[in-house]
């Protein structure tokens, strides 16, 4: 256990589960943590913990790009990237990905802060992944929060089922781009700009929270719910995660 955590550490990544014999699949978690965003990641590392001990999988934890390579991604059927933007990575972690996503070498989450996509701290928009989530580029966002309704539109989708057809999501940025994504992605649940408490100006009227772009080999969901660690209070947000692992994780099609 020792020769484990040694290596781990060798390597820039932190695992909090051995790998025991019956691991169903290995998840590399690429996660924020500082900032305004720091809570929920605490919180989501520790239902993240707890559910891969429930459902016999391991996770480990990447604070940073610099260690992404294909050698790394050739051992994790699952790439989450848990509010992680989508700049100021390495170009090995960039080429990476991409060959990881449009292989199909194993699925991908992605969480609220993967759609900052622009131009930001100095870095370039990465054409690739504004692609990749369906041609939009971050406009606003509610910087007061607001509670809201999501409104589930493919609830027969693996990822959406057991999640009940409205839900409230208590406290969140809800952002807004240029443009929604729906013409280019499969769009799994919007929010309800009409549900907005308090209400705000903000809004970008059709509205997806929740999608997957079906054109990339890896199967791949985006969920923009992910500021509040009370998110981890609401028994539907944890079905979805928890839906959208299990689904993303598997390698057949």
């Amino acid at each position: 256990m020792k020769k484990y955590m040694l290596l781990c550490w060798c390597l820039g990544i932190w695992a909090i589960h051995a790998q025991p014999a019956g691991t169903r699949f290995r998840a590399l978690v690429l996660y924020e943590n500082g900032g305004h965003h720091l809570a929920y990641s605490q919180a989501a590392r520790g239902w993240l913990d707890s559910l891969a001990a429930a459902e016999h999988f391991a996770v480990d934890y990447l604070q940073n790009t610099d260690r992404i390579d294909d050698v790394l991604l050739a051992d994790y059927q699952l790439f989450i990237q848990l509010d992680y933007p989508p700049y100021a990575w390495t170009k090995k972690a960039e080429a990476a990905f991409i060959n990881y996503i449009t292989s199909g070498r194993g699925g991908w989450i992605g969480f609220h802060h993967a759609t900052l996509l622009g131009e930001f701290d100095g870095y370039p928009m990465w054409q690739w992944f504004h692609q990749f989530m369906g041609g939009i580029r971050f406009t606003d966002y509610i910087a007061t929060f607001a509670s809201a309704m999501v409104i589930v539109e493919r609830p027969a989708h693996p990822v959406m089922q057991g999640v009940a057809s409205t839900f409230r999501v208590e406290q969140e940025e809800w952002y807004t781009y240029d443009r929604s994504p729906r013409p280019n992605v499969d769009v799994l649940a919007a929010v309800d700009e009409s549900s907005y408490r308090p209400d705000s100006k903000i809004k970008m009227g059709d509205h997806p929270v929740v999608w997957s772009n079906p054109d990339y080999a890896a199967r791949n969901v985006y969920i923009f719910m992910g500021h509040s660690p009370d998110l981890f209070h609401n028994e539907n947000y944890k079905k979805l995660v928890a839906n959208a692992i299990a689904w993303a994780a598997k390698t057949d099609r």
